[in-house]
């Protein structure tokens, strides 16, 4: 059975979640929004078909499921807006990077607060994401989390202490394969080929090479390892990779979004005290 779901801030993310619940057979009497502009919430309801406000307490009115998807710093004033509104055993499912369950729990009391972090492939039901449980969350709140994430994807159930790490590898993770697709695709043209023909080649491989990875069972290295003859192409390409210190680069990117990511979750906390 669906649990009633509020998505309170649906921007891209929270409507990418509603969409994929409708897909995954929620009916739209079982879903709301809340948002900010007049403009969106007409496009939402032309879109979805389903109930979006201005309001978040209108929203969040006797939905089993609220999914906070507002941007880290607003995340103190939503709560202060439904503090009077939030009724107990209502799941909070937050999506804010890095802010942590105890701010919510600080506002609301012994809510089951279960934190998240979703990717943006949950637009085409391809996300993964990260879920772990708050103090006052047990299992019932758990999974109604889960079915309701899974809709758009897969999720892993961790300690929350690892969601900043997830946030700089999954959750940033689509921009470092995008950043890959412009540099590939670019340098394509440069070596003579047409852009559209350059492109086309270009995201194919990403596809088909997360395929090899998702598929085969085979780990990068030994992917990696088949592609790579002796003195070829490939070993061509990889050694100007690893020698101009492409490892080191990865490690530095994904420890500043993990950084970044514990930084918004304190400043929200300040934010939230004051």
């Amino acid at each position: 059975m669906h649990s009633t779901v509020a998505i309170l801030g649906a921007g891209a993310m929270g409507g990418a979640l509603a969409s994929g619940l409708l897909r995954a057979g929620w009916e739209k009497n079982e879903i709301s929004m809340a948002v900010r502009r007049e403009e969106r919430r007409r496009e939402l309801i032309e879109r979805t078909g389903c109930a979006v406000s201005l309001d978040p307490v209108e929203a969040l009115d006797g939905k089993e499921v609220a999914v906070v998807a507002v941007k880290p710093r607003d995340v103190p004033h939503l709560l202060t807006q439904i503090q009077g509104a939030y009724r107990p055993g209502q799941v909070i499912l937050s999506l804010a990077a890095g802010v942590p369950t105890r701010l919510y729990e600080a506002s609301l009391g012994e809510a089951p607060v279960v934190r998240a972090m979703p990717n943006t492939p949950a637009l085409v039901d391809e996300g993964i994401t990260g879920l772990a449980a708050g103090r006052f969350a047990g299992q019932e709140a758990l999974a109604r989390a889960e079915r309701v994430l899974s809709a758009v994807g897969q999720v892993i159930q961790m300690e929350e202490s690892l969601l900043d790490a997830v946030t700089a590898v999954s959750g940033t993770g689509p921009a470092y394969a995008f950043l890959l697709a412009e540099a590939l695709t670019e340098a394509a043209v440069r070596e003579g080929l047409p852009r559209q023909i350059a492109e086309r080649l270009v995201h194919q491989t990403i596809k088909g090479a997360g395929a090899l990875l998702v598929e085969t069972g085979l780990s990068p290295f030994e992917l990696r390892a088949q592609v790579t003859s002796p003195g070829g192409t490939t070993a061509a390409a990889v050694h100007v990779l690893e020698e101009r210190g492409f490892r080191a680069l990865v490690e530095d990117a994904v420890r500043a979004a993990g950084d970044r990511s514990r930084e918004l979750g304190a400043r929200a906390e300040e934010d939230g005290e004051r």
